[in-house]
């Protein structure tokens, strides 16, 4: 279908998400992240037709915590099955949906006098962009839901939970 990002294509996407809200133990902190993503174009077998699989191949962004510290939300499965879809919701005029998968993040927590917090997200993690083309080009993508994050070794204990994450995406 035209539209869709052939087979094998690896697509980078940079990004900023300026005034992402990010809560730490009891402080919940904006920060501006800055980085992006790159995916590797898969076919769909459930819908090879109207949309494609999105492997991450590498996702990074950072930020300075006010205050001091810094955070940095990055891939650590590469391996992953892909979660991400790019979907094709209507052909004329276009329109898609993006899904990228951040289950298979961590969010690092480094703050001065501290031991660096490394956390997995505790349950599914999407940030989801409607688009008019792709790739997108300024585009905004919002989390589906918030995400909470956990210490694996203590996962009944939320961590930091991401509230916010308005991701301007492309054409930076």
């Amino acid at each position: 279908m035209p539209g869709l990002p052939p087979i094998g294509a690896e697509i980078p996407c940079s990004s900023i998400a300026v005034g992402t809200l990010l809560q730490i133990g009891s402080d919940t902190v904006q920060v501006d992240l800055k980085g992006g993503f790159k995916h590797r174009v898969e076919v769909n077998p459930d819908d090879p037709v109207n949309s494609v699989r999105m492997q991450l191949v590498g996702l990074r962004y950072s930020a300075e915590i006010p205050g001091g510290g810094t955070v940095t939300l990055e891939q650590h499965d590469h391996d992953a099955d892909p979660k991400g879809l790019l979907t094709q919701t209507q052909q004329f005029p276009p329109r898609y949906e993006h899904r990228v998968d951040l289950s298979i993040c961590t969010l690092t927590v480094e703050r001065p006098g501290s031991d660096p917090l490394v956390l997995t997200p505790k349950g599914e993690a999407a940030l989801i962009g409607w688009l008019t083309q792709f790739p997108p080009r300024g585009d905004l993508y919002q989390l589906k839901a918030p995400v909470e994050f956990v210490d694996p070794a203590k996962p009944d204990d939320i961590a930091a939970v991401l509230q916010k994450f308005p991701a301007k995406v492309g054409g930076l």
